[in-house]
């Protein structure tokens, strides 16, 4: 599969998903307090919130955010793991300025974050 096909799929996947099992997902794998920093929100306690089937939907910019972070969790989740995905959305990004994926999603810096995501996953960062 290409790295286009790959984030293509992820894509799909991510808007096939409701508000709850996107937010369910990302409190899953990156903790809530990364997943309420990236959705731009100071409520830690919300993620668990968006988590919750009939709980309360995030505001536009929030799901939007979310729906990038998803993107990029599974390309890179697929490519390499659980693990190194989490690790690739906290540390330091080359592709970034160094700062860590999360933080640049909260800044709306959705492309350049997708960039670093696809270069991981071609291995272009090797």
């Amino acid at each position: 599969m290409t790295v286009v096909d790959s984030m293509i799929l992820a894509h799909t996947e991510t808007m096939r998903l409701s508000s709850a099992e996107l937010a369910r997902q990302l409190v899953q794998h990156l903790g809530a307090t990364v997943v309420a920093v990236l959705a731009g929100v100071r409520d830690k306690k919300l993620p668990y919130k968006w988590a919750s089937d009939g709980g309360p939907v995030p505001r536009d910019g929030a799901l939007q955010r979310l729906q990038v972070a998803h993107r990029a969790w599974v390309a890179v989740a697929r490519a390499e793991g659980a693990d190194i995905a989490r690790a690739w959305f906290i540390g330091a990004n080359p592709r970034l300025d160094e700062q860590p994926p999360f933080m640049a999603l909260a800044d709306g810096e959705f492309k350049p974050v997708m960039s670093a995501a696809a270069a991981f996953v071609d291995g272009a960062d090797n």
